[in-house]
């Protein structure tokens, strides 16, 4: 008998383990791509010209007159974080429906019924329906994060991705980004705005036991699923 119930417990917690793991499942980054590239191979030098200043092809290549702005894989660029949404929604729902009827019977001489005589019966019918939604967000969130040139597109605009880990005590901040620059955009600073990112992914997260208390257990996450009510 003990065997069975220790059988038993034993069964018990392992399902629990494994609901606990089903649970805990910890939410994928949105940005998904690699952080970082190296730049490629410089290529060999060419055969001497008899010029003053040999070209150089390759990704160390940077024209004489121009500014050390991002344009090849492996560059960095400074992104200026400033987002700022707002979204509000209202509505409101009212319905209403009513009807009536009645029926009487007039004195008829001469029927078996008679208990029917000068009866008359009446019904009415109503329904009201009120609905009201109210729901507004606001979210701001700035700051600066360089990224690197991870894939220069056909067209040149440049694929950039990038993330920024800080350690702070018994936590850790981490920053991403990833997205499409079009170069025309980088300002002289080699700065672009985040708000000028094409397909941009922004995400701020932390991890350490002050983010931990503030998630859900796991027990109650599982009943939070399978909870009827």
């Amino acid at each position: 008998m003990n065997q069975r119930l220790m059988a038993h417990c034993s069964g018990i917690a392992v399902a629990l383990l494994l609901l606990a793991g089903c649970a805990d499942v910890v939410p994928k980054p949105i940005v998904q791509q690699p952080m970082t590239a190296r730049p490629p191979k410089a290529v060999a030098d060419v055969e001497p010209s008899g010029g003053i200043f040999q070209l150089r092809v390759g990704g160390s290549y940077h024209p004489l007159f121009e500014d050390r702005r991002a344009r090849q894989v492996g560059d960095t660029l400074i992104v200026t974080i400033n987002e700022n949404t707002s979204a509000s929604k209202k509505s409101s729902t009212d319905a209403s429906r009513a009807s009536s009827s009645a029926l009487s019977i007039s004195p008829i001489t001469g029927l078996p019924t008679l208990g029917l005589q000068n009866a008359s019966l009446t019904a009415s019918n109503a329904s009201k329906f009120a609905g009201a939604g109210d729901a507004a967000a606001t979210n701001a969130f700035t700051g600066t994060i360089t990224v690197t040139v991870t894939e220069v597109l056909e067209n040149g605009n440049l694929v950039v991705s990038g993330e920024k880990q800080v350690a702070v005590n018994q936590g850790t901040e981490f920053v991403r980004l990833s997205g499409v620059v079009n170069p025309d955009y980088i300002l002289s600073g080699n700065t672009v705005s985040s708000t000028q990112v094409a397909d941009a992914r922004v995400e701020y997260k932390a991890n350490g036991f002050i983010d931990e208390a503030q998630q859900m257990g796991w027990m109650q996450r599982i009943f939070l699923n399978v909870s009827p009510f």
